[in-house]
């Protein structure tokens, strides 16, 4: 047969029907060759039974090894006595669990199926591959009470969350509103301490600075033989061999005052230091409730 013996050439899919009367028989197993033997597998891709012997005039079992048993098929391992050449020629088939679709009628543009079915060539893909689904026939009544009971079930569902969310709201602002009230108790609490603190120490320099001033108005016009020494601060207000006047009175004065400034700095610093964190936290806490 020749080339100019053809005057066209089809290429076209066959049916299941054709395909099992040109088949020579069916593969049931994906093996090729038995790596221990390095023969085909029986009934797999390469078996001598489907497609012909490998071996020119012998059988797979090796029962029939010559020419003169041509045509014989073994009755022990099922191989037909002929040329290895066949196996050239020979084709099996296998039989598919499911329907499937060919490529040449869902992947070239436009898609056959696509346009039969009237949907997109990605949405098949999705059918085919079971991520979508062709609905061939619905039922109205049951479309609807379906419908009905997933509506009334959202609105049930959506009910109990509106609920649960405002008694979790309601939990958190009673929560955030104790401790509020907590942390403005211990503002208020810090607050008075230092003004304890401040109390306390003003009130001791005052009784100290007293006993000064009443140790100059004791000995005002004298000449003292020891220091007259302002003791919170170690200062001394008089020196030895001093004549005790107003003067030494004015510097005591200053002292103290000078004194009760450092003094009122250094709580009112260490007040907004301990202060500012707590302010913080409560302006946190306050934007919450809001």
């Amino acid at each position: 047969m020749e080339l100019r013996d053809f005057k066209a050439l089809r290429i076209s899919l066959a049916s299941p029907e054709q395909i099992r009367s040109w088949s020579y028989g069916e593969v049931t197993k994906p093996e090729t060759i038995n790596y221990r033997r390095l023969r085909a597998e029986k009934d797999g891709l390469f078996d001598e039974a489907i497609f012909g012997p490998t071996r020119d005039y012998q059988c797979y079992c090796g029962k029939y090894k010559n020419i003169r048993y041509k045509g014989i098929i073994c009755d022990k391992c099922g191989v037909e006595v002929t040329k290895a050449s066949v196996r050239r020629e020979r084709m099996g088939h296998i039989n598919l669990a499911a329907p499937v679709a060919h490529v040449w009628y869902t992947r070239r543009v436009p898609s056959f199926l696509g346009t039969l079915l009237d949907i997109t060539r990605r949405n098949l893909d999705r059918v085919l591959y079971f991520a979508q689904y062709v609905v061939t026939y619905v039922d109205e009544d049951a479309r609807q009470k379906a419908l009905k009971r997933l509506q009334e079930e959202h609105e049930k569902r959506i009910a109990e969350l509106e609920a649960k969310m405002r008694a979790q709201e309601d939990s958190a602002s009673g929560k955030l509103l104790k401790q509020l009230v907590k942390l403005q108790q211990t503002l208020d609490e810090t607050n008075q301490k230092y003004d304890d603190l401040l109390q306390d120490e003003t009130e001791a320099l005052m009784k100290a600075a007293q006993r000064v001033q009443r140790e100059i108005e004791a000995k005002t016009n004298k000449t003292i033989r020891t220091p007259i020494v302002f003791e919170p601060t170690n200062t001394v207000i008089a020196q030895e061999g001093e004549t005790i006047g107003r003067v030494h009175l004015t510097a005591l004065n200053r002292v103290v005052k000078e004194q009760l400034n450092v003094l009122e700095n250094r709580i009112n610093e260490e007040r907004e230091m301990h202060t500012s964190k707590i302010k913080g936290e409560i302006e946190i806490l306050q934007s919450k409730v809001d």
